[in-house]
Formats: structure tokens, sequence, C-alpha cells
């Protein structure tokens, strides 16, 4: 299994625990005291869970096990999907941090956070497909 998959996976497992913990913590009800900012972080779950688990889940298949380019590169250029790895990952890290932050302080002008959160999750999805693409567009020729 190729590095690159094992980073996607486990950082998709561990994406999927804390979804699952954050779900539980939005489900236990409000009579308990927990801090303001866990009250406004539904929209982290979704991303923690999508993003996070599913999407890094099947970034990590789809390196793994696709067909190959070429004997040289079989899966394309690995720089590529590193930083489609990071950009995803940071993106992500950004966007947990910076929901809650616009929500409970909107004065403060965290929104920028969100933004960037935005941006590096685009730019690491898109860098994704253009490694991926050439392994589903084109039939392998022995090269």
């Amino acid at each position: 299994m190729p590095t690159l998959t094992r980073w996607f996976i486990k950082s998709a497992l561990v994406y999927l625990a804390a979804a699952l913990l954050l779900a539980l913590l939005l489900a236990l009800p409000s009579s308990i005291n927990l801090p303001l900012f866990v009250r406004f972080m539904n929209p982290v779950y979704f991303h923690l869970f999508l993003v996070g688990w599913v999407t890094q889940m099947i970034f990590g298949v789809i390196y793994w096990m696709f067909p190959i380019i070429t004997r040289a590169q079989p899966r394309g250029n690995e720089q590529l999907g590193w930083v489609s790895f990071i950009c995803l990952n940071v993106g992500l890290l950004l966007r947990v941090i910076g929901e809650p932050l616009v929500a409970v302080r909107p004065e403060v002008g965290w929104g920028w956070v969100l933004v960037v959160s935005a941006l590096l999750q685009w730019v690491g999805i898109v860098l994704f497909v253009f490694l991926a693409w050439p392994r589903v567009k084109e039939k392998y020729r022995g090269g």
C-alpha cells in the first residue's frame, strides 16, 4: 500500500472518530453546560464526516487501487498527491477552528479563516482530480 494511501486512510479514520465524538457532544441535552462554541459546531461535524472521513477514504482508495498509468509512474505525480493531502487537511483543520470562532465572535472578523479553509479544500480536491484523471481516462498501454 502506498504511503500516501496510508496517510489518507489513517487521517480518514481519525476524522471519523472526531466526527462521531462531536456528534455525541452535539446530541447532549442543552441542560449540560458545554462551552458555547460546541453548540455552533454542527457545520464542523458535517465537514469532519464528509471531507475528513468520506472524501479522504475515497481518495486513499483511488490512489491505491485505480489502474496504473505507466510502470515508471504508476500513480502519477506523487508530489501532487501530497500537496492535495496537505491542502485538504489544512483547509479542514482551519474549518474546525474557524467555524465556531465566526459563530461565537462574528464582530472580530474571523470570516477570512473560513474563506482560506474553503479555498484550500477546493485546491486539494482539484489537485487530486488532476492526479486521478489520467487513471480513469487512459487505457494502460504497458509503457
